[in-house]
């Protein structure tokens, strides 16, 4: 066992207490909307950086941009960063129109009766698809209100529905910034690591459909009627398709943008002139996420071999023995980055490195540990009530002239719960055999 550094790990600490700090003062001191999200995340790291270049005067400052440049130049980094801005393009291309047509479709074919489980599904296909879980409560959020309503089913109810469903596709989608981070911080391909969490989040998905169907049986609602085309939503098809079955991710991306340019100029539902434009503000909207894994990776290179790293994983391996136990410590590692940062995708950025010399020394699969990662980081950012998702869904009802607080949707956010409950089994009930093969 390495001897480590504690006090190499002052950056992070710098960061979490300047980034929190601000945001607990931001949301709830000074009341400001969206308080968390007024924080320049880059500035924060930035600033850890600082303090990470300042630290072990035995290296020079040349030295040290040296292993920064080693840091960010790896390979997995440089996949990571390029899949970011294709997966931007093809979002920006394709829009976001198709989502509704798929939830407007449903609900026009499904009894009322049933049109919050309804709201379940739609979202948890609309996110799987588009590989974001705000984008898709931005979107069904409306709709879901809108259902409650008509039908006079639970707000809170039909809010955390869609919430849950959406954190469900961020957890499993071949183009969500999750599962991006994840697979290439652990150097494990996206189809592997969609097999393990596939059984990790289906069955939570499928429990969490029961509970909704049951609280809301009874309640007879009116039918939801509004236009839809459902030819808009065949590139998420063959980019769900393609990445299910183990094509390369960029083939399957680049075939997503291309049939999504001719789906929406041929259908009208954009012009030739905006297509670059949306191509362009696709990519631009994966500028922050591109920008901090290229920071924390010039840290934690500098954390690494300053100690920092030594440090941490000894203190893990006193407190959790064995694999199982590491398995453990690695989900509540990424679950407390993502309590500190409310942004899932910067926990698992936060954790990669740390995980993966985990991984190594408790023997976990590489797919698995991605698996671990990508899970609890959505159990903890689906329940946080200070979470971009929480936020934009209560901002969302809000709008509509709906009084609705982040404590009357977290007990009806079932997903998330049995999520955890899923994962727990994974690691200490399910035989290793069955989940690896």
């Amino acid at each position: 066992m390495k001897k480590g550094n504690p006090i190499a790990l002052l950056p992070i600490g710098v960061f979490l207490v300047l980034y929190l700090g601000l945001g607990i003062l931001f949301e709830y001191v000074l009341l400001i909307p969206m308080g968390f999200y007024n924080i320049p995340i880059v500035v924060a790291f930035l600033v850890a950086l600082l303090v990470a270049c300042i630290q072990n005067r035995k290296l020079s400052f040349d030295e040290k941009l040296v292993l920064m440049g080693k840091g960010v130049g790896d390979k997995n980094i440089m996949i990571m960063i390029l899949i970011f801005m294709t997966a931007g393009i093809f979002v920006g291309v394709v829009g976001r129109s198709s989502a509704e047509s798929v939830a407007y479709c449903l609900l026009s074919i499904i009894p009322a009766q049933y049109a919050v489980a309804v709201l379940f599904v739609v979202a948890c296909f609309v996110s799987l698809a588009m590989g974001t879980s705000v984008g898709t409560i931005t979107l069904i959020t409306p709709i879901a209100l809108a259902v409650a309503g008509a039908s006079g089913f639970s707000v809170p109810l039909c809010v955390a529905s869609v919430m849950g469903g959406a954190m469900f596709g961020d957890n499993l989608s071949f183009i969500s910034d999750t599962t991006i981070a994840a697979c290439n911080g652990q150097g494990v391909q996206m189809k592997d690591k969609f097999r393990v969490n596939f059984g990790i989040a289906f069955p939570a998905a499928l429990v969490s459909l029961i509970l909704i169907l049951v609280v809301s049986m009874g309640q007879v609602g009116t039918p939801i009627q509004n236009e839809y085309n459902l030819i808009q939503i065949i590139p998420y098809l063959l980019v769900l398709i393609g990445g299910i079955i183990g094509v390369n991710v960029f083939v399957v991306l680049l075939l997503g943008i291309v049939s999504g340019s001719i789906i929406m100029l041929a259908t009208g539902a954009t012009a030739a002139t905006d297509l670059l434009a949306n191509m362009g503000s696709g990519a631009a909207g994966m500028f922050e996420t591109t920008m901090v894994a290229i920071l924390v990776s010039a840290i934690c290179a500098l954390i690494r071999v300053h100690g920092g790293f030594d440090a941490l994983l000894n203190g893990i391996k006193k407190v959790f023995k064995g694999k199982k136990g590491g398995q453990l410590g690695m989900g509540l590692l990424v679950g407390a980055m993502d309590i500190a940062t409310a942004n899932n995708t910067v926990a698992i950025v936060m954790a990669n490195p740390i995980a993966k010399e985990m991984s190594e020394d408790y023997g976990i699969s590489s797919k698995k540990a991605a698996s671990l990662l990508d899970t609890f980081s959505c159990v903890f950012q689906g329940i946080i009530p200070y979470g971009a998702q929480m936020l934009v869904a209560l901002s969302a009802a809000a709008e509509l002239g709906y009084e609705l607080s982040a404590f009357d949707v977290i007990p009806n956010l079932y997903y998330p719960f049995l999520l955890l409950i899923s994962s727990l089994l994974f690691i200490f009930v399910i035989p290793e055999r069955k989940v690896e093969k």
